[in-house]
């Protein structure tokens, strides 16, 4: 009597070649749509942007738009959850040497402010309109800061570093490093007006930040 047991069926090498196909174009047209957000988000903010602008930058209809997002609040709130992301982790919190702390937080908002200008501006336009979309994220905004307070009074608790208002150093810090993205232009006029488009070069500038704020605080790298 001949075996009635099945055979395994082998699963396919890849997805087939239509639906990758149009995997990959849709993720090409969200990501064109995305940019196109950043760039009109950060130039009007949310009150003065539209889809039409949006489409437009994609090159894409209207229709076409809606297609792939409900409207453009969707989309920036998506980015403004995107620029509170990347601020997280910075601040090693876990270590105990407040010169390396500071100087890798430094050197990583500075690099975030060279890398995503746009998205910084973002935030900071959002800020300046009054923030009323930002109410979601006060929260743990405000408990990470307190975590990073907590952290640099230890240092100062344990003589690693002179007494310091731990906000004010922080706020410091934030507005040092973003204002190379929020006010890009006038550091590109004010240093090289002739060169559009150029910025300082990161390494020196972030070893030039750190000194300042590790000899304001009194420690010694």
């Amino acid at each position: 009597m001949k075996s009635t047991s099945l055979r395994a069926v082998p699963q396919a090498a890849s997805e087939p070649k239509p639906q990758r196909s149009a995997r990959q174009n849709r993720e090409k047209i969200m990501e064109a749509i995305r940019a196109a957000a950043i760039a009109e988000f950060s130039e009007n903010g949310l009150k003065g942007s539209s889809t039409q602008a949006i489409a437009e930058r994609a090159g894409l209809t209207k229709p076409q738009l809606h297609y792939y997002i409900k409207g453009k609040e969707e989309l920036y709130e998506e980015l403004l959850t995107s620029v509170v992301a990347d601020w997280k982790g910075m601040f090693d919190a876990g270590s105990t040497d407040p010169a390396k702390v500071l100087g890798d937080y430094i050197r990583s908002k500075l690099q975030l402010a060279f890398d995503k200008p746009e998205i910084s501006r973002i935030f900071t336009r959002e800020v300046l309109d009054g923030g009323r979309n930002l109410d979601k994220f006060w929260p743990d905004s405000r408990k990470r800061t307190r975590e990073k307070v907590n952290v640099i009074n230890s240092w100062i608790a344990r003589g690693l570093m002179k007494p310091v208002d731990a906000h004010t150093l922080l706020m410091g810090i934030w507005a040092m490093t973003q204002f190379y993205a929020d006010s890009a232009l006038q550091v590109q006029q004010l240093m090289k007006p002739q060169q559009p488009g150029w910025t300082p070069e990161r390494e020196a500038l972030a070893e030039e930040l750190t000194a300042f704020v590790l000899r304001g605080c009194g420690i010694r790298k």
